[in-house]
């Protein structure tokens, strides 16, 4: 069989970059006696793009005129469009007569749109274009069943059209020895007493970080020592106010993107996974921290309680009280910290790219 698995610009979203490289190198695994081929678009910065007007033209011309173009020009057995805001190609392929797979992540802009520029209301409508598109696709894969009740809801398109694969996490998120972080845990904490929470990801509405903030501010008006690590996406300018009005910043550390050695390190340095997103798709993240030992609190929302199972603390993601409480807890009593992390091992341990990918490969076969 040859797959022809069709990709985003490598280094634009960095999770859709982790899910394609798995896919890939799994399916390689998985069955070895197929050809898998990638294809991705040009970045609309080369400087063969740029005699355009613009970026945005630029980026648009590429998208959804060029790279679809030369996608649909191909051929294979199966074309595996892997993120959902790439959907509209499938319209390409289908009138090419292929036979076309789309992963969806998340429909996260139909149940909270969020309003970050001028052209929120066109940037909508590109994206409700593009997600579309996943109508005319063979089947979809949904990364939770959450995300398939979203794609029915919103779509429409039927149960018997979606295979729900959850995704793996990367054998690279492991636990380390005590020794290896205990450096990281002096030079980036106050006192051995302090609380560190470890926060990864975006600063998007969804991600809630005011909600993490408020619970950091809560801790330190309690007298509890508290630290936050945050990687990903700089704070926007209302998270920044409301660390310079309650004095935050020296209780936070933002560490920017750092590479995957560093992530590891820093889950497993930290005290505890804090993640109390508003909608996640699947939330990657906290299998990562589950994967290093790293206890988590998470939402009891969209997906989170079918990718944490009895592995997380949920609860409700504005429960600021709620999570200091638990954040206390977790730190006074040992057994229960310890029981949390050995059965978050366990959960990540049951979430691998090898199943994953199994279960790709037999929707590839069925169709």
């Amino acid at each position: 069989m040859k797959v022809v698995v069709v990709r985003r610009v490598r280094g634009s979203t960095p999770s859709i970059d982790t899910y394609s490289d798995n896919l890939v190198a799994g399916l390689k695994a998985v069955r070895p006696e197929w050809t898998i081929t990638e294809i991705e678009p040009k970045p609309w910065n080369t400087p063969d793009k740029l005699w355009m007007s613009g970026p945005g033209f630029r980026k648009f011309y590429e998208c959804y005129w060029r790279y679809p173009q030369e996608v649909s020009q191909l051929q294979a057995d199966i074309f595996h469009i892997v993120d959902h805001t790439d959907g509209h190609i499938a319209r390409w392929l289908r009138k090419a007569g292929q036979r076309v797979v789309v992963t969806c992540h998340d429909l996260v802009q139909f149940i909270q749109p969020e309003k970050q520029s001028r052209f929120s209301a066109l940037s909508l409508a590109i994206w409700r274009y593009s997600v579309e598109g996943m109508r005319q696709t063979n089947q979809v894969i949904a990364v939770s069943s959450n995300t398939a009740q979203d794609i029915q809801k919103f779509l429409t398109i039927p149960p018997q059209q979606i295979t729900v694969a959850l995704n793996g996490v990367d054998p690279h998120f492991r636990v380390l020895l005590p020794e290896t972080i205990a450096p990281l845990r002096q030079q980036y904490t106050a006192s051995p007493e302090t609380i560190c929470l470890l926060h990864v990801g975006g600063t998007h509405q969804r991600k809630n970080i005011l909600t993490v903030l408020r619970v950091i501010e809560r801790l330190r008006t309690q007298g509890v020592p508290v630290c936050l690590w945050k990687t990903g996406s700089q704070f926007v300018t209302e998270q920044k106010k409301f660390i310079q009005d309650h004095q935050l910043e020296q209780h936070i550390i933002h560490f920017g993107n750092p590479d995957q050695d560093t992530l590891v390190s820093l889950y497993n340095a930290a005290d505890i996974l804090l993640s109390p997103s508003l909608y996640e798709g699947f939330g990657l993240t906290i299998v990562e921290a589950m994967a290093c030992g790293t206890p988590v609190i998470t939402s009891n929302v969209s997906s989170l309680p079918e990718v944490a199972g009895d592995a997380a603390i949920l609860l409700e993601p504005t429960d600021v009280e709620g999570i200091v409480s638990a954040v206390i807890h977790l730190k006074q009593d040992s057994a229960r910290y310890h029981s949390l992390s050995n059965r978050g091992k366990m959960r990540a341990e049951s979430l691998n790219w090898k199943k994953t990918t199994e279960s790709v490969a037999r929707v590839y076969e069925k169709l």
